[in-house]
C-alpha cells in the first residue's frame, strides 16, 4: 500500500500535470482562431479547383472503386502529438484505401506528409512509401505548398494516374472528418482532351497544362493544410480538455486515498499512546 508520502507526490505531479494540460486547451483555442479565418481564406482561393477536379469525397466507407489503375496517395498528419486520434484516422484511411486498390487489381505508392504519420505507416506498409516530408511547418502557407507540390512532381507524381490527398476537414470545435481528393493529370486526345472550351495563347497549350497542374496540386495541397491545421488545433485543444478533467477526477480520488492514510496513521498512532498509557497504569 502507498505511504502518505508516496500519495501526496502522486498528487502534487498530477496537479503539474493538469496546469500543463489546461495552458496547451488554451494556447490551441488561441491557435484555433486563426487557423479557422486561415481556412476560410483557403476554400475560397481553392473554390476553383473543384470544377477541374470535382468535390472532395468523404473517406469513411469510401470503396475507391473510382480511383484509377495507378495512384500516389499523399496523407497529410502532423510532426506533433496531443492531439486526439487525427494522425491514426488518416493512417486507417490510407491502410483501408491500399488494401482496396489492390483487392481490384490496382497499384498504390504513398507520399507521407508529416512525422506522425510516417511512424504508424512504416510499421506495416513500409514498401508502399516512396517520399516522406516531415518537420513540416504548421499551420503552413502557400509558398510551402508550392514547395511540396513541386517535390511531389519531382518526385514522379506526374506519372501516376492519379494523386490522392488524403487529409482531415475540419467541421467545428468538437469535430473534423477525413476527406480525400482525386487530382488526375491533363491528358487525352480527341474528345478526352481537357479543357477544349478554352483557347490558349500565346503559349501552347502542353506547356500551359503543365503550369496548371503544378498549379492545381498547390491549390489543394494549401486548402488540405489549412483544414488540417484546424482540425489538429480543435482536437488537441478537445484532447487537453479531456486530459485536465481526467486529472482533476485523478486528484479527487488521490486525496481520498490521501485523507483516509492519514486518518488511519492518526488512529494507529492514538490507539498506540492510549495503549500505553494503559500499561502505565497497570503497573
Amino acid at each position: 500500500m502507498a505511504t502518505e508520502k508516496q500519495i501526496w507526490n502522486q498528487i502534487q505531479s498530477t496537479k503539474n500535470i493538469q496546469k500543463i494540460t489546461s495552458s496547451m486547451k488554451m494556447v490551441s483555442a488561441a491557435k484555433l482562431k486563426g487557423d479557422e479565418s486561415r481556412r476560410l481564406t483557403a476554400i475560397a482561393f481553392n473554390s476553383w479547383a473543384d470544377a477541374l477536379n470535382g468535390p472532395p469525397k468523404l473517406a469513411e466507407d469510401a470503396t475507391f472503386e473510382e480511383l484509377p489503375e495507378r495512384v500516389l496517395i499523399v496523407p497529410l498528419s502532423s510532426d506533433k502529438g496531443l492531439c486526439g486520434g487525427i494522425n491514426t484516422f488518416i493512417t486507417r484511411h490510407t491502410k483501408t484505401c491500399i488494401a482496396s486498390l489492390e483487392a481490384q487489381g490496382k497499384s498504390a505508392d504513398v507520399a507521407i506528409i508529416g512525422d506522425k504519420g510516417r511512424g504508424q505507416l512504416r510499421r506495416l506498409h513500409a514498401d508502399y512509401i516512396k517520399m516522406s516530408l516531415t518537420e513540416v511547418e504548421s499551420p503552413g502557407n502557400y509558398t510551402l505548398a508550392g514547395a511540396i507540390a513541386s517535390d511531389l512532381i519531382a518526385s514522379g507524381a506526374g506519372d501516376y494516374d492519379a494523386v490522392v490527398i488524403m487529409y482531415n476537414a475540419f467541421k467545428n470545435k468538437g469535430s473534423y472528418e477525413q476527406f480525400y481528393k482525386v487530382i488526375k493529370p491533363f491528358s487525352g486526345q480527341g474528345e478526352d482532351e481537357p479543357l477544349l472550351a478554352y483557347e490558349f495563347e500565346p503559349d501552347t497549350k502542353s506547356e500551359v497544362l503543365v503550369d496548371l497542374q503544378e498549379y492545381l496540386l498547390t491549390s489543394q495541397i494549401y486548402h488540405s493544410f489549412m483544414d488540417g491545421a484546424a482540425s489538429e488545433q480543435s482536437s488537441r485543444m478537445t484532447a487537453m480538455e479531456n486530459a485536465s478533467k481526467n486529472a482533476g477526477e485523478m486528484i479527487q480520488s488521490l486525496t481520498l486515498k490521501y485523507n483516509r492514510a492519514r486518518q488511519s496513521r492518526i488512529t494507529t498512532e492514538l490507539i498506540e499512546i492510549i495503549s500505553g498509557a494503559s500499561a502505565l497504569e497497570d503497573k
